[in-house]
């Protein structure tokens, strides 16, 4: 939708006094701050006056595009005149001329969000376009009616009005410089103080933050030494309690049984605890490798539930794992996903006699995350001992404490082991009720700064050679049918999350288009899309904006190259891709007509 909103003509010097006003009354009456109306203005202005100096007359029209916020200021100048020699030299700020010819073309793109200029023997136009605030009122046709009945009322004394209201904004410019000035010399003073002191704090950090290094350096080097120190006799201490209880050497009483069976518990339970301590140190030490790999969490379910039902040594209690209703897969390390699981299952069955245990899983894709939930009938723990459980050899006094022996490590390393795949660890428990523990892991883990996309398609070699798409899109399942998209084409996906990764992706590898979502975790890319298209080295990539924003006419006014209204087929996708890109279709892809 576009709005008009004014069209002044441009014949002599007082015209263009007064088409400076009327740009920064529009600007006012649009919702732009103090400095983007005298920006406004005076980009308008200086183009006004080429205009008038070098094509005679020319008009100037004012409009307002876009249905939906933030809307677009639209001011395009057109002129009947010989056109503009030497335009390339121009705008790259090479042309030189004694009576200023360039200098306000070169200014108003810079001031501008978009400046589009066309130019001939017939005549030049040229468009300026500036994105409004985020805050400012949507302007509608039916609300434009009162931004008129405002513009009207504005002064219209042009020359003295005009030259005052210049004076009084360089004054104004003047007085901030000189306050911004002082402010930054005292800055600057209190920085050079701030600095001398923050060195001596660093050195003094260092110094400490060494002895810590050094300290815990000799912990991991010690638990790693004492661990593996302990395993050869611990493992003889096994071995041999375990030939005795075969009779290999002779029969055994029953009071030799039972003492040889409390040497293999005993035994049996410092392996554990050596154990333990080898993983702690080993995370600690930074040398335990993450091995991600793809499988299903009702695989991994499925594998635990026949592990650990042989563990239920009453019928009185229950193991229930409620896998989620569609198959999830995860691209993490799923040993040590199991073994979080194995730890917390392990712990309800210690601590809790009857009732039931219910493992479950919960997927959360505006995160990408997987919760895993192991809830309990049991003893429960107090609130002020939920802290405590997770600090090493740390356990509850309780009448079931006393009945079951444990290290002290199990929860500790759990969260370790959680953290060390990016995620956490949580309990909730009520005395008497039961406690409820949970694991919330990405869903997909890599190298640092390795996208969702880039983790989960495994298929996607680094020596892949196809064509590079950068897809900047939020959604994982989105992503994902983009990828589907793709497969057995002549594109790569390349997929960010936000503006931020979509910088980061383009740094690392220049694409060759790029698919666009408007909204992305509440910030919106309309901005972005505007520098791109602002940036000579940028500008030539097409841009295919892809979302549910329904303003088209806005997309493509800051330079995208298509506009699609989800749901977009794949038929779509590619044909458009091909179209912008200059590849030829292949194969009979256009048979699937899946969509996003």
């Amino acid at each position: 939708m576009t709005i008009r909103i004014l069209t002044a003509l441009v014949n002599n010097e007082t015209d263009v006094v007064a088409v400076r006003q009327r740009a920064k009354q529009i600007a006012l009456l649009c919702g732009f701050g103090m400095q983007d109306q005298v920006r406004i203005a005076t980009s308008v202005s200086e183009l006004a006056r080429n205009v008038f100096n070098y094509a005679g007359s020319g008009k100037i029209y004012f409009s307002v595009e876009g249905d939906t916020a933030p809307q677009i200021l639209v001011v395009a100048i057109e002129d009947k005149g010989p056109g503009i020699a030497n335009l390339d030299q121009i705008l790259a700020g090479d042309y030189k001329s004694r009576t200023g010819m360039g200098m306000g073309i070169i200014g108003a793109r810079r001031l501008a969000d978009r400046f589009d200029i066309k130019t001939g023997p017939t005549g030049t136009r040229i468009t300026l376009k500036k994105i409004f605030p985020r805050l400012a009122p949507v302007i509608t046709v039916k609300s434009s009616a009162s931004v008129f009945a405002k513009l009207t009322a504005m002064p219209a004394d042009i020359t003295v009005t005009e030259v005052i209201q210049q004076n009084q904004e360089l004054l104004s410019a003047l007085a901030e410089l000189k306050s911004r000035q002082d402010d930054l010399t005292l800055l600057t003073r209190e920085l050079e103080d701030t600095n001398r002191g923050m060195v001596a704090l660093y050195a003094e950090l260092d110094e400490k933050a060494g002895h810590l290094r050094r300290a815990d350096q000799m912990k991991s080097r010690f638990l790693s030494n004492m661990s593996h120190e302990f395993r050869t006799p611990l493992s003889s201490i096994r071995a041999l309690a375990k030939l005795m209880l075969e009779r290999v050497d002779g029969e055994l009483s029953i009071e030799q049984e039972k003492q040889v069976t409390y040497i293999l518990q005993a035994a049996s339970g410092l392996n554990e605890l050596v154990n333990d301590l080898l993983d702690i140190a080993k995370i600690e030490a930074g040398k335990v490798d993450v091995r991600p790999v793809p499988f299903d969490v009702g695989s991994l379910f499925g594998a635990l539930r026949g592990m650990l039902r042989p563990l239920l040594l009453s019928e009185s209690l229950t193991l229930t794992f409620i896998a989620p209703e569609t198959p999830v897969t995860m691209f993490t390390d799923e040993a040590k996903v199991s073994q979080i699981l194995r730890n917390f299952i392990s712990n309800a069955l210690k601590f809790t006699e009857e009732g039931e245990i219910t493992v479950s899983a919960t997927v959360t894709p505006e995160k990408n995350q997987v919760t895993f939930t192991v809830a309990d009938t049991g003893i429960g723990i107090r609130a002020e001992d939920l802290q405590l459980i997770f600090e090493e050899f740390s356990q509850i006094e309780s009448a079931q404490q006393r009945k079951v022996k444990g290290t002290g490590l199990g929860l500790p390393l759990c969260r370790n082991l959680a953290r060390l795949l990016h995620g956490d660890v949580a309990v909730t428990s009520i005395p008497g009720v039961g406690s409820t523990f949970s694991v919330t892991l990405p869903m997909t883990i890599g190298m640092p700064e390795q996208t969702i996309a880039e983790a989960a398609n495994v298929r996607i070699k680094t020596d892949d050679k196809r064509i590079p798409i950068l897809i900047v899109e939020d959604n994982l399942a989105v992503q994902m049918q983009y990828e589907k998209f793709l497969l057995n084409t002549e594109f790569r996906p390349v997929a960010a999350r936000s503006l931020r990764e979509a910088v980061e992706r383009w740094t690392a590898q220049r694409p060759t288009a790029v698919i666009l979502d408007i909204v992305l975790h509440g910030e919106d890319s309309w901005l972005w899309l505007t520098e791109l298209k602002n940036d000579p080295a940028r500008s030539d990539v097409p841009v295919i904006i892809v979302t549910e924003v329904e303003d088209k006419r806005k997309g493509l006014s800051l330079g995208a190259d298509a506009y699609y209204v989800k749901p977009l087929f794949k038929q779509q996708l590619l044909s458009t891709l091909r179209t912008l890109v200059g590849q030829p279709v292949s194969g009979s892809e256009y048979q699937q007509q899946s969509a996003i």
